[in-house]
């Protein structure tokens, strides 16, 4: 070996042990929470892809878990069924949110305050509560709309079924149109009427000028909300399971859900969820394009003058048509329901002597498992939110200030959950974490796990938000004064950032309250959530003990969200998840 390499080779040396004496104990945690969000987001995909191809017992490469998976018609049929909830959910919200979206944010409706409010509503409403609501409404002969309608016909018969897909496309449609509301009146926030005053000196009336003009500047909103409940009807797994399965047909999540009954059929669940993962992927990869366009922005411009457009006699009829999809999505739902959990027999109706407080004292106080269940839903969604936090926080700053070469696939690996639907990351890390030796499966580790995993897009992107609005030279005065980088996140950014992290905390710990699809396939016997709890219940048909449990968890995410109000401001939650 001559004396040139090793030359070189001892100044390689030099300058690995420069760069480890620069390492401080602050970077070394942070590669730590980097290797996490790996294991975190990588693992279970991975696990899922591998044994879609794997035999179950002697684990050899094999595409029989595909031809399981798709050589059933009954399978093919749940395929074809979803797509069908999908386009059917996707239409019915549009006909829903840009007509009051367009009301709210361009004409001189009145309510307009009452009207968001009820979208709020609509909102932090659980989709398999609202589903439970239209059930005890609209089931058939029993359901209150039908008894209403028996008791002015005469007829023997009811009119309604909620248990069909024409049931099921309204129930989700009903709680998912606040995403496309808030795309829309955010984008028509940003339109100014000049366009419309031309269009108005040409001779074009207001609806004319509406469908020619207005909507058009903003149809990139419009399609990027029709692809949110697009992807969110055929990843729900509540609402289909509560309607679908009496019904006696099948979509993909309910499907994927009989894959673990026993005997559990982890590789063809797997093999099944694919092209739930592919659609997914393909309709957000399409949703960022048609976003990106922003034609609406760079077409009005922000300066320009926004005056409310008059609609005279017909702001009446917009306020009814409002007023008639939030009875639809909160204000039916909700009566039916509270009626229920104070009632003796929710089928005996409105009445002073059927009223009751029974059902919760048996909930808080008899019901020694409800106790338990309630207990882990807000544990285990405190412990995900401050992990999702934590995690999403450390990452964004590694991100933000560029301290590794590939942050752009850190901020990637952070955004990856928010494709991948609840059912396909819980199979994937029923794949990855079920088996020895780490038999996770069925403790809370799993869960908050899966939580955290499933709702870390949200913190990364408060937490991204909040790290490029504090300048860099903060910190950097800092370690000038001789302070360590953990000093300067702890005294500096951390109190910065208070509010944001707030926020992100109350918008991760909401949606882990509540979450079902995800939990209903990692639950054990001594884990259980309300979520899961509220759907073993209606198995049963004890809809005044469900009732009440689901006004307690609907009670609790009404208070964290109007904390959140009173913490971040109006429509934080609508418009951070937009």
């Amino acid at each position: 070996m001559t004396d040139d390499s090793l030359g070189a080779r001892a100044a390689n040396f030099a300058g690995v042990a420069a760069r480890l004496r620069r390492l401080d104990a602050t970077m070394l945690v942070l590669l730590v929470f980097i290797a996490v969000l790996a294991f975190l987001v990588l693992n279970p995909i991975l696990r899922l892809i591998v044994s879609s191809l794997q035999e179950t017992d002697t684990g050899r490469f094999t595409l029989d878990n595909y031809r399981a998976a798709y050589g059933s018609l009954r399978h093919l049929e749940a395929l074809a069924n979803s797509l069908e909830l999908g386009v059917g959910v996707s239409l019915l919200v549009t006909c829903f949110a840009v007509p009051i979206a367009w009301a709210v944010s361009r004409t001189d409706m009145p309510g307009k305050a009452f009207v968001r409010l009820t979208v709020f509503a609509a909102f932090v409403t659980p989709p398999y509560l609202g589903a439970i609501g239209w059930i005890l409404l609209a089931g058939p002969n029993s359901g209150w709309l039908n008894k209403v309608w028996m008791a002015l016909t005469g007829a023997t018969h009811g009119i309604f079924n909620v248990y069909s897909m024409t049931g099921l496309i309204l129930v989700i449609a009903v709680t998912s149109f606040p995403y496309t509301f808030v795309f829309t009146s955010s984008a028509l926030d940003l339109v100014s009427s000049e366009m419309e005053d031309a269009a108005n000196i040409l001779g074009a009336r207001t609806l004319r000028t509406t469908l020619r003009v207005t909507l058009p500047l903003v149809m990139p909103a419009i399609i990027g909300g029709i692809i949110i409940s697009f992807l969110e009807a055929i990843a729900l797994f509540g609402a289909p399971a509560l309607i679908a399965l009496p019904a006696r047909f099948n979509v993909v999540s309910t499907q994927l859900w009989q894959f673990f009954e026993y005997p559990v059929r982890v590789e063809e669940a797997a093999a099944f969820a694919m092209p739930l993962l592919v659609i997914t992927v393909l309709m957000f990869w399409l949703q960022r394009r048609i976003l990106g366009r922003r034609g609406y922005t760079s077409v009005t411009g922000k300066g320009g003058e926004r005056r409310m457009i008059a609609l005279g006699p017909w702001r009446w009829v917009m306020l009814a048509y409002a007023l008639v999809v939030g009875a639809l999505s909160v204000f039916l739902p909700m009566l039916v329901l509270f009626q229920a959990a104070f009632s003796k027999a929710w089928g005996r109706g409105f009445s002073f002597d059927n009223l009751t407080l029974h059902n919760f004292y048996y909930l808080l106080f008899e019901q020694t498992q409800a106790k338990q269940t309630i207990l882990n839903t807000f544990v285990y969604a405190a412990v995900t939110a401050f992990a999702a936090i934590s995690l999403s926080l450390a990452i964004a700053y590694v991100v933000n200030r560029k301290l590794v070469p590939w942050s752009n696939v850190l901020a990637f690996l952070c955004m990856a959950p928010f494709v991948i639907p609840g059912v396909v990351l819980a199979i994937g890390f029923y794949a990855a974490y079920a088996s020895p030796p780490l038999a996770l499966y069925g403790t809370a580790t799993i869960l908050i796990l899966g939580f955290t995993t499933r709702f870390l897009p949200i913190a990364y992107t408060s937490s991204a938000a909040g790290l490029r609005s504090i300048n860099p030279e903060m910190e950097e005065a800092v370690r000038i004064l001789g302070g360590s980088r953990f000093l300067a996140i702890r005294k500096v950014l951390i109190p910065l950032l208070k509010k944001s992290l707030a926020g992100a905390w109350i918008l991760v710990f909401i949606p882990a309250t509540r979450e079902l699809s995800s939990a209903i396939f990692l639950v054990g016997p001594h884990t259980r959530v309300i979520s899961v709890m509220l759907f073993d219940l209606s198995e049963e048909g004890n809809f005044e003990v469900l009732a009440a449990l689901g006004v307690i968890l609907l009670l609790a995410t009404v208070a964290i969200a109007v904390i959140g109000t009173k913490i971040i401001g109006r429509d934080f939650m609508l418009r951070r998840n937009s």
